[in-house]
C-alpha cells in the first residue's frame, strides 16, 4: 500500500504512527541505559555475564539497575496499550488535531516520566507525569468503548 494511501484512510494515523515509533525508540534507549548502568555498576542478572565481567561475586542486583528495570517495565506497562488503543482511535474518524493532541501529550508524558524516574525527581513529578499521559488514554479508551457499543 503506498503511504499516501495510509493518510488517505486515517488523516489520523501519520501522526499515531510518528509519535508511536519514537516511543519504541525511547523504549530501546532505556533498556541500552539499563544494560550501560550494568556494566558500570558490575550488577549482572546472569552468572555468566558475571563471569565474562570479573567474577560470580557480579552477579547480584543493584538500586540503580532495578531502577532502570521498573521504568522499562512502566513503559510496556502503558506503552503496549497505547499502541493499541492509538491505532484503533486513529480509524475512528477523529478530529486530526485532536487525535495529534491525544498522541503528543502522551508521547511528552512518557518521555517526561522516563525522565523523573531514571533522574530521581522528587514527588510528585513522575506521578504526574504518568497521569498525564494516561489521560489521552483514557479518552481514547472511551471512544472506542462508545464507537464499539454504538455499532452492536
Amino acid at each position: 500500500m503506498p503511504a499516501h494511501s495510509l493518510v488517505m484512510s486515517s488523516p489520523a494515523l501519520p501522526a499515531f504512527l510518528l509519535c508511536s515509533t519514537l516511543l519504541v525508540i525511547k523504549m530501546y534507549v532505556v533498556a541500552i541505559i539499563t544494560g550501560q548502568v550494568r556494566l558500570r555498576k558490575k550488577a549482572f542478572a546472569n552468572p555468566e555475564d558475571a563471569l565474562r565481567h570479573g567474577g560470580p561475586q557480579y552477579c547480584r542486583s543493584d538500586p540503580d539497575v532495578e531502577r532502570c528495570l521498573r521504568a522499562h517495565r512502566n513503559d510496556m506497562e502503558t506503552i503496549y496499550p497505547f499502541l493499541f488503543l492509538g491505532f484503533v482511535y486513529s480509524f475512528l474518524g477523529p478530529n486530526p488535531f485532536v487525535a495529534w493532541m491525544h498522541f503528543l501529550v502522551f508521547l511528552v508524558g512518557r518521555v517526561a516520566h522516563t525522565v523523573a524516574y531514571l533522574g530521581k525527581l522528587r514527588a510528585p513529578i513522575r506521578s504526574v507525569t504518568y497521569t498525564l499521559a494516561q489521560l489521552p488514554c483514557a479518552s481514547m479508551a472511551l471512544q472506542i468503548l462508545w464507537e464499539a457499543a454504538r455499532h452492536l
